[in-house]
């Protein structure tokens, strides 16, 4: 995310909020691992996956709307 700040473009900005997202998916999928495996208990990381699912969407609608953007310029 603080890369995507710096971005030199539209295109730079939806690439790098891309990879913020893979990385958020990445962080839910470890979670939900933790808790499968039985390491953590699920109330524990539940906060967490909600908040990675907040983020998810934030930066979701971020691309959706700069590639809107782009389109329309």
């Amino acid at each position: 995310m603080e890369e995507s700040r710096s971005a030199e473009s539209d295109k730079d900005f939806v690439s790098k909020q891309s990879i913020a997202l893979k990385e958020a998916r990445e962080t839910k999928y470890w979670l939900r691992l933790l808790v499968k495996s039985e390491i953590v208990p699920s109330e524990k990381v539940a906060d967490l996956v909600d908040e990675c699912e907040q983020l998810m969407r934030i930066i979701a609608k971020s691309i959706v709307t700069t590639k809107e953007k782009m389109k329309n310029n």
